[in-house]
């Protein structure tokens, strides 16, 4: 009897899954592995929100995997050790996984392939969870891409990404599977995640339906509204692989092509360049990936952040006293989510009007976020900092009031997540400190008392922002960002 080991790594689903199709193919018998080896992911292991979804995701495919015939089995340690006991136990003689793409984790994968083949064990590789392979995409002089659209433009000029598989009706395991640690519990972090979501395969299904169904047709106008529900939110469930990009770009494709619709096709073909965006995020990752913590900019190095635990504090805690901001921090505590155009209010204030350093957001993301991605967040907030690839021009500071009004014209997102202001007119829910008293004395509303002055005012912190980031730009060495790769 052969038996195969399909390990499992952030591809937690059964549709469109190569290396299970490669081992059906291949094998009579089934184990599938997940291995929980935080400390493969170096400097980068999960934080507690990942965590939390992560743990539900295994319950889920383990479910999935049972009632098909086989169970999923999970091992804790170094990835190394653990599959080298289940080969052991099982008298595996084939291994099978996808690619993950992530620095760390690229090199671990690569020396146990190697050690596997030596030891005379079969192993094959699937692609990345990607629509294309990142090496493959190459400007004309043959260098990576750093700019989004041409990046873009140079996909969408190859063959269209491969059809999704079918998820297999049938996995037959062993007849005694090997034994299976605990699953990881994950915490249950707070009522909020588990109200707001519902991980795994079928979750991520129901989610892509609603919206295709629902919203696409008026996502390109609504996308920057978090007073709507307007996007898709299927972050999370992409990057832990519940849905592949193939999968989610055949029934975007599809759902486009139907009725004729200007307003669904414009609004699907908007919403796909966000996949494009993620698609992109991962080819800097390939080629640059030590910008997880150096700015990819390398004049950037000596940009003179500040130090302040206090403003730090009050930024993550939503106690900045900028109403869009604070209601963008706390939605990200509550439900381990925020919406794209609040990060990027929250990131430009506190890149710009706080500077302090990006890395500190991006590892507070990295701990909050549902969907904490290694190359979504290292291209997220690089591009608020100035330092990245296509990132933002560093006079472009974002005016919080202004992006508050337009976004959020009534208060109905400041409302929600800062209950503080509730009673707050709409003309001064974004600049209560401007309101004139007479205008707020009936609310209950006291500045300083029960809701925080701004730590910082704007324009001067605009300006304080501006004279630094000017000096970083006059002092642009010659030469690019490619010096930044090993």
């Amino acid at each position: 009897m052969k038996v195969g080991i399909v390990w499992f790594h952030r591809d937690l689903r059964l549709a469109d899954h190569p290396a299970l199709r490669a081992a059906l193919q291949r094998v009579e018998r089934i184990v599938a592995l997940y291995i929980d080896d935080p400390e493969a992911e170096i400097g980068w292991p999960a934080g507690a929100a990942g965590r939390w979804w992560l743990a539900r995701s295994l319950a889920r495919l383990d479910g999935d995997l049972r009632s098909r015939g086989a169970g999923l089995t999970i091992r804790s340690g170094p990835s190394r050790d653990r599959l080298a006991e289940v080969i052991a136990e099982t008298g595996a003689t084939a291994v099978f996984w996808n690619r993950r793409i992530e620095p760390s984790l690229a090199r671990r994968d690569e020396r146990i392939r190697r050690e596997l083949l030596a030891a005379g064990i079969l192993v094959e590789v699937g692609p990345a969870d990607l629509l294309f392979e990142p090496e493959t995409i190459r400007s004309r002089s043959g260098e990576p891409y750093q700019v989004f659209t041409p990046f873009w433009r140079e996909c969408l000029r190859g063959p269209d990404p491969a059809a999704p598989l079918p998820a297999p009706r049938r996995v037959a395991g062993l007849p005694r599977p090997p034994a299976s640690s605990a699953l990881p519990s994950g915490g249950d972090r707070n009522a909020g995640l588990q109200s707001e979501w519902d991980p795994g395969e079928e979750g991520a299904r129901r989610r892509l339906r609603s919206f295709l169904d629902e919203r696409a047709a008026a996502y390109a106008r609504d996308r920057n509204r978090p007073d709507e529900e307007a996007t898709a939110r299927l972050s999370a469930h992409i990057h832990f692989g519940e849905i592949s990009p193939r999968e989610i770009w055949r029934r975007a494709g599809v759902r486009a092509g139907e009725g004729g619709e200007r307003g669904i096709v414009a609004g699907i073909e908007t919403w796909l360049r966000q996949i494009g965006w993620r698609e992109f995020a991962h080819h800097l990752l390939i080629h640059f990936p030590r910008t997880t913590d150096r700015p990819l900019r390398p004049e950037f190095g000596s940009f003179p952040w500040r130090r302040s635990k206090r403003d730090l504090d009050a930024w993550r805690r939503g106690l900045t006293g900028v109403p869009i901001v604070d209601a963008g921090m706390r939605e990200l505590r509550a439900i381990g989510w925020m919406h794209n155009r609040v990060r990027m209010v929250a990131a430009s204030y506190l890149v710009k009007d706080l500077l302090i350093h990006w890395r500190e957001g991006a590892r507070w993301f990295w701990e909050t976020l549902v969907d904490a991605d290694l190359a979504n967040n290292t291209l997220g907030w690089q591009w608020v900092a100035g330092s990245g690839a296509d990132a933002a021009p560093y006079f472009r500071v974002f005016n919080p009031v202004v992006q508050g009004e337009r976004y959020d014209p009534h208060g109905a997102y400041v409302r929600r997540w800062v209950p503080e202001l509730a009673g707050v007119p709409a003309r001064w829910i974004h600049r209560p400190w401007a309101a004139p008293r007479d205008a707020l004395g009936s609310q209950g509303f006291l500045l300083g008392r029960t809701y925080p002055e701004p730590i910082v005012d704007h324009a001067a912190a605009r300006d304080r922002a501006l004279a630094a980031f000017g000096k970083v730009q006059n002092a642009r060495r010659p030469g690019s960002a490619r010096d930044e790769a090993p």
